[in-house]
C-alpha cells in the first residue's frame, strides 16, 4: 500500500490522489487504509516520514563530509527508472496542498540539510544551513534530470565519473 500511495502521491499529487485509487493499485480493499493509516492524510503522512527515513538511512551515522560525495554517487549510479526513485523524491518536493503534510516535508528537508550540515564540524548557523539546503536541491536535481531526460554525459556517468562533480559540490558549499 505504502509503495503505491508513493507512487500515486508523487504522480498525482495529494489532492487528486484518492484512497480508492491507491487501494486499487495495491491490489486491497479501501477498508485497509482505513485500518491501518486513519485516512488518507495519515497514510500520506507515513509516506513522508518513511521516505524521511530512507533518506536517513542512504548514509550513515557516522559518515564524514569527505565520504559524502562517494556515497551519493554511488547510490545515483546504482539508480534507474524501474527502482523509481524520482517517486520519492517528488513526493518530498510536491506541494500536498494539506497543511500539516507541507509542514512535514518542510521539516524533513530542513532536517536532511541539518544533518548535512552537521557534517561540517562547523557550528551549525543558518547560513550554513542554506549551504546545506542549496547542496540537497543541487543533489536531488542532478539525480532527476540523470534519470528522466537521457543527456549525456550525466545519463550514462559511472560512480567514479559523477563522484568528482560532487565533491566539488560539495567542497565549494561547504568546505568555504
Amino acid at each position: 500500500m505504502l509503495e503505491a500511495a508513493r507512487r500515486r502521491f508523487a504522480t498525482d499529487g495529494y489532492s487528486a490522489t484518492t484512497v480508492r485509487d491507491i487501494a486499487d493499485e495495491a491490489g486491497v480493499n479501501v477498508a485497509l487504509i482505513s485500518r491501518y493509516f486513519t485516512s488518507k492524510e495519515g497514510l500520506f503522512e507515513q509516506c513522508l516520514v518513511g521516505t524521511a527515513d530512507d533518506l536517513a538511512r542512504s548514509i550513515p551515522e557516522n559518515a564524514t563530509l569527505e565520504q559524502l560525495p562517494d556515497l551519493i554517487a554511488a547510490q545515483m549510479a546504482g539508480a534507474s527508472i524501474g527502482d523509481r526513485p524520482t517517486d520519492r523524491l517528488l513526493l518530498l518536493l510536491r506541494s500536498s496542498g494539506d497543511e500539516r503534510g507541507d509542514r512535514i516535508r518542510r521539516d524533513v528537508l530542513r532536517s536532511q540539510a541539518e544533518r548535512l550540515a552537521g557534517l561540517t564540524g562547523r557550528p551549525v548557523d543558518e547560513n550554513l544551513v542554506l549551504r546545506a539546503e542549496v547542496a540537497l536541491c543541487a543533489t536531488f536535481g542532478m539525480l532527476l534530470v540523470r534519470l528522466s531526460t537521457g543527456i549525456e554525459p550525466l545519463t550514462s556517468a559511472s560512480e567514479q565519473e559523477l563522484a568528482g562533480p560532487l565533491r566539488d559540490l560539495f567542497r565549494s558549499l561547504l568546505q568555504a
